[in-house]
Formats: C-alpha cells, structure tokens, sequence
C-alpha cells in the first residue's frame, strides 16, 4: 500500500517498485483521465485492440479494476514522479500461477527504455512478492517495438492466435509470448529489490 505526499499543494505519488529509471505506484481512480489521454493515441489504440470510450466509461472501469483481486494496476513514474505509462498484470489466477501482462506508455516517452524498464519491475512483482509461475503477453504479430520490449524482458514466443482480431477493417494475427518462473531466475539482470 502506498502513501500520497503533499507536495506544495501538488499531491506526489510514492512508489512502491523502482526499476531501471522508473518507478510504479498503485493505479488510482483519478488516473482514469491521464489513461483516456493515453488511450487515444492512435498507434495505441491499433496496437493494444482499444475501442473509444468516454471518459465516465474508463473512470467506472478503473474503479472496477481497482477493486478486482484478479488484477494489479500500476502507474509508470519518471524519477520526477511524471507519469508516463500504464502496467498491469490482469487475469491473475493463484491456483495456476498464471497471469497477463499489460502495457500502455504515453507516446511522448517511447523507444527510451521506459517500457523494458516498467515491464521487468512487473515481472519481479510477479516471481519475487506473487506466487506466479507463468506470464503471458500477447500483442499484434506486426507490433514490432512490443515484441522487441518482450523479448529484451526475457520473453519466449509460444505461437500465434491466427485472425485473432479486427482492426481498421483487416483482420490481424497475435503473437502469444510467455515467460516462465526458472526462465526469470536464470536471467542475470539486477532485480527491482536491487535498485
């Protein structure tokens, strides 16, 4: 659980992870705005499968998924505390020890590093504090900067979901990627505890 600061009148967010240059906090309902800014970024949109919705629409579905065991949302933070991505690992199931990862960054701050960065915080989230065995990602075949942000984070391409989606009046196929528990352990990169 996170605190918030007040900073000179500003409200600063405090993480709870810190990676390679950024940092997470929990989501929050009044995220929902920044999130409908992302969202409407057209190469998001494309990539990720979003459908427009208003902003009451997204604002009801993050309170939703902040309440929702089956989901942990996070900001992604500069070390200024500037918010510049969304990630998630959704569909947790604790049984089975799965769970899918999610990642949304602002246009503005792409191709940096930002996103391996954020993702590989998610990871050790999800093998070092959560009972996880396997995470999985799956995104457009043709996506090719989230194909290479996963594959940088250790993931392994499993196959594809062939016509999987309509976009733009094409059908599109998906890659599904997965990252496994002993695959984690054997990478030798720095953990977030490490930072």
């Amino acid at each position: 659980m996170t605190k918030d600061v007040e900073d000179e009148g500003e409200r600063r967010r405090v993480p709870v992870l810190r990676g390679r240059g950024v940092a997470l906090t929990p989501l929050e309902a009044d995220d929902a705005e920044l999130l409908h800014e992302w969202r409407a970024d057209p190469v998001a949109t494309h990539e990720i499968g979003i459908w427009p919705r208003p902003l009451s629409w997204l604002r009801e579905r993050v309170e939703r998924d902040i309440d929702d065991n089956d989901r942990d949302d996070f900001l992604v933070l500069l070390p200024d505390g500037t918010p510049i991505g969304h990630v998630a690992l959704i569909e947790q199931d604790i049984a089975d020890g799965t769970a899918e990862l999610y990642l949304l960054l602002d246009a503005a701050h792409r191709e940096r590093g930002h996103a391996t960065a954020a993702l590989d915080a998610l990871i050790d989230l999800a093998f070092g504090d959560l009972p996880l065995h396997r995470l999985q990602a799956v995104t457009h075949t043709t996506n090719t900067p989230a194909l290479a942000v996963l594959a940088a984070s250790g993931f392994v391409h499993e196959g594809v979901r062939r016509s999987w989606c309509q976009h733009r009046g094409r059908r599109h196929d998906a890659a599904v990627l997965s990252l496994l528990r002993p695959e984690w352990e054997a990478l030798s990169r720095p953990r977030v505890w490490d930072h």
